[in-house]
């Protein structure tokens, strides 16, 4: 199978937010407590946190993390996790059916997002409480002092603020199953009044809206169109979420997934766009694309065990394994993000460590990367710059969401403080090796090129704390480089990087 790609100097989508590239973390089974926290580990430091997953953090090169939830935010008293940690009450958490020792608050997880070289992007309880509760955490975590809450922080151990830009306005506050959960008009009443209270302390605070958990939502999409009439004037962004599942075992039909994807963000983009102009505005709404990832593995056992449990704290719960079929996957949905980087300017892997997540631990000993750890790595690393708009021709399939799917998925950036052209690529046929030609036109001179691949035999091959690296990227000499054209031979299920230095 051939495939023929043009990527053209002028025919770019965008400059892409380095945010496109943002974790998450919540109080959720052991992504905290045993995932980033363990004090007495051996590579825990002096505030309790795993060095061994902060080197692996670190690596990702992940720009902001989202904190503390996720459904656990709908119930959360921000400051049950202050103060002496002796003296913090233990809740009940009614998203997950367990108990939060309140350990790890605010003050351990900005040091530990200090240490981690990533930026805090915090979210506010929309659900149980409301402004009120909001406006003093902003006050808590921002202002310089002279305040109540601002000297409780000080008196904390933190004297200079956190200044902390980025604020999610609830979560999914459209599900049924959160804690809280409002109509569309309700929601959109309160965050517009939240958000002009954070504004009135700080007009330079981004904030995010609450969008449709997914787009299969009996509301959606509706929700967005009522939401954004609501508080179009006062927020930056609109959240989105979506998990890929193959309960099905159908490779072809999960790997068509992504254009299911694509559909949402363009709805959501053009209900954007038709309030922006029923309201005349100038303002500019984009996408935080908050939580994505593949979640199937034991997502439906893990329902089950929840209600049978008695409230235990830190339990093993959404601790997907991750296979190599879902490295093709989680290439195809940031390939999405970079196609879509005029509109979607925020996303965030849900999440980061033990919790559906690229980073796995043993509490007391040793961490390792998951499968999807490397292609989250190299577009973090790789996918910085501008977004190009590809001309491909390509063979495709028909699946039941889309009836045109190339079976070449591909995204371009050129990074020009780098001197590079990077392109990420999956072959999503089953049996055909594909041979792409890569044509580039007015980007000057290629000197060189470099290809790394990750390929597996087995679909269903994993990384484990036993072998670590069963599923791992390789270099390759299949990319040739003639004049200023690429071209490369990958095997059929395969994800590949192909940099091109100019």
């Amino acid at each position: 199978m051939e495939a023929r790609v043009v990527a053209h100097a002028r025919y770019t989508i965008a400059d892409i937010d380095k945010r496109l590239y943002g974790s998450f973390l919540e109080h959720l089974g052991r992504a905290v407590y045993t995932g980033i926290y363990e004090p007495g580990h051996p590579t825990a430091d002096k505030n309790g946190m795993r060095g061994d997953v902060l080197d692996l953090v670190r690596e990702l090169n992940t720009p902001v993390c989202r904190y503390p939830g996720g459904n656990f935010v709908s119930a959360y008293n921000w400051e049950d996790g202050i103060g002496p940690r002796d003296a913090r009450p233990t809740r009940l958490d009614l998203a997950w059916r367990t108990s939060e020792s309140n350990h790890v608050g605010i003050h351990e997880f900005a040091e530990w997002a200090a240490a981690a070289n990533t930026e805090m992007m915090l979210a506010v309880n929309l659900g149980s409480r409301g402004l009120d509760s909001a406006r003093s955490f902003v006050e808590y975590t921002n202002h310089p002092g002279g305040t109540y809450w601002s000297d409780l922080r000080k008196k904390n151990g933190r004297a200079d603020p956190w200044n902390v830009r980025l604020w999610c306005l609830g979560n999914e506050m459209d599900g049924p199953w959160q804690v809280g959960h409002k109509s569309a008009a309700e929601y959109g009443h309160l965050a517009n009044e939240t958000a002009k209270a954070m504004r009135a302390f700080d007009d330079t605070l981004e904030l995010i809206v609450c969008g449709s958990s997914h787009s299969d939502m009996p509301t959606y999409p509706q929700w967005e169109a009522t939401v954004l009439e609501e508080t179009y004037d006062q927020v930056d962004y609109i959240s989105l979420h979506m998990y890929f599942e193959n309960y099905e075992k159908n490779t072809a039909e999960f790997l068509a997934l992504p254009e299911k994807l694509d559909r949402y963000i363009g709805t959501v983009s053009g209900v954007i766009d038709y309030v922006k102009g029923k309201k005349r505005s100038k303002r500019n709404v984009k996408i935080s694309f908050d939580e994505w990832n593949v979640w199937y593995h034991e997502r439906r056992s893990d329902a089950i065990r929840m209600k049978e449990w008695d409230w235990p704290h830190a339990p093993v719960l959404l601790e997907d394994i991750y296979n190599f079929e879902d490295v093709l996957q989680v290439g195809c949905i940031l390939n999405t993000f970079i196609r879509r980087s005029d509109v979607v300017r925020i996303a965030c892997i849900a999440q980061l460590v033990n919790v559906i997540a690229p980073i796995m631990t043993m509490p007391g000993g040793g961490s390792w990367r998951q499968t999807i750890y490397y292609p989250f790595k190299f577009a973090s690393l790789y996918g910085r710059g501008t977004a190009l708009h590809l001309d491909v021709d390509c063979a495709s399939y028909r699946a039941d969401v889309a009836d045109n799917v190339s079976y070449l998925d591909i995204s371009g950036v050129h990074d020009g403080d780098a001197g590079t052209l990077t392109f990420f690529a999956v072959n999503r046929h089953g049996d055909e090796p594909m041979v792409i030609d890569l044509s580039l036109e007015g980007f000057g001179e290629a000197k060189s090129v470099e290809h790394t691949l990750i390929k597996h035999q087995d679909l269903e091959a994993t990384n484990t704390r036993e072998n670590p690296d069963n599923v791992k990227p390789e270099t390759t000499d299949e990319a040739l480089l003639s004049g200023n054209s690429v071209q490369v031979t990958v095997p059929p299920y395969s994800y590949s990087m192909i940099i091109v230095r100019l």
